[in-house]
């Protein structure tokens, strides 16, 4: 064996590793046996748990770098990408096995490394979240729109795609919009033909939400209802939410219409109070 094994029975304890990561692939994959067996043998949490996992993990950097190899044809900036989420596939791998089942580690592994990285691609390759099935029809509509195109010699309409691709029109309108999620412009691209030459995408599109400083008084707000006692955000949703006159709200808790508005004034000065405390 080609490590450096600081113990002298490696049955009865787990053997002291000078440098996991330096652990050839085939004494990995023993080494990893006796650890795996260590390891569900110990409680989570304590320090010889930690150390069993931990070398696991450097012991079977390897097989990161194997699944990585795979995708080295993306470059090396985006290869240490690649090789950080592999890590969390073994990670996950290495927390799930069970040496019970009587398969190698290796096997178990690396297609929970390989899905890492793919789930990576799938979430990091468009512009902004688009769910599976639309993701795998807009490579299905670019196919049939190609093959129609050059059939036909002009664009195809939405029924003929809808026939070609066997979906619904509906759903072949939503591959359509889905594709516009693929990419992104940037709202500081220069916009070519401005007449001072200066202006940008974010010039030309949104405004200015007045609404958009309720978020933070919302967010402020909801510790100071949840501190009010049952029948006062009782009453602050009634006559808030549901929009209930002082009458009805008076009619349901059996008091005055008085009272009722004097304890909204109440709640109301309490929470304003504290909103002006935490500005």
């Amino acid at each position: 064996m080609t490590t450096t094994v600081q113990a002298a029975e490696c049955t009865t304890a787990m053997p002291e590793i000078t440098d996991p990561s330096k652990v050839a692939p085939a004494d990995a994959r023993e080494l990893s046996k006796l650890f795996f067996g260590q390891l569900a043998t110990l409680e989570e949490g304590t320090p010889e748990y930690q150390y069993a996992r931990n070398t696991l993990i450097e012991m079977n950097m390897s097989l990161v770098r194997f699944a990585a190899g795979r995708f080295r044809s993306r470059g090396p900036e985006e290869m240490e990408d690649i090789v950080q989420v592999g890590m969390i596939g073994l990670i996950k791998a290495i927390d799930r096995f069970e040496i019970s089942r009587e398969v190698e580690f290796t096997s178990f592994a690396v297609p929970y490394i390989v899905g890492e990285i793919k789930r990576f691609f799938r979430d990091t390759s468009w512009a902004v979240h688009v769910p599976r099935r639309l993701q795998e029809a807009r490579v299905q509509l670019a196919r049939a729109t190609e093959e129609l195109r050059s059939r036909l010699g002009r664009t195809p309409t939405t029924k003929e795609l809808s026939e070609l691709m066997s979906l619904p029109e509906e759903e072949v309108v939503e591959a359509r919009l889905a594709s516009n999620g693929y990419n992104s412009a940037s709202l500081d691209a220069a916009i070519n033909g401005s007449e001072d030459g200066e202006a940008a995408l974010a010039d030309f599109i949104g405004t200015d939400d007045a609404a958009l400083e309720l978020v933070e008084d919302f967010h402020a707000l909801a510790p100071m209802l949840a501190e009010l006692d049952e029948r006062d955000r009782q009453i602050i949703h009634w006559r808030f939410v549901e929009e209930l006159t002082q009458k009805e709200i008076g009619e349901r808790l059996g008091i005055s219409q008085m009272h009722v508005s004097r304890l909204i004034s109440r709640l109301l000065a309490r929470l304003r109070e504290g909103m002006l405390t935490t500005a």
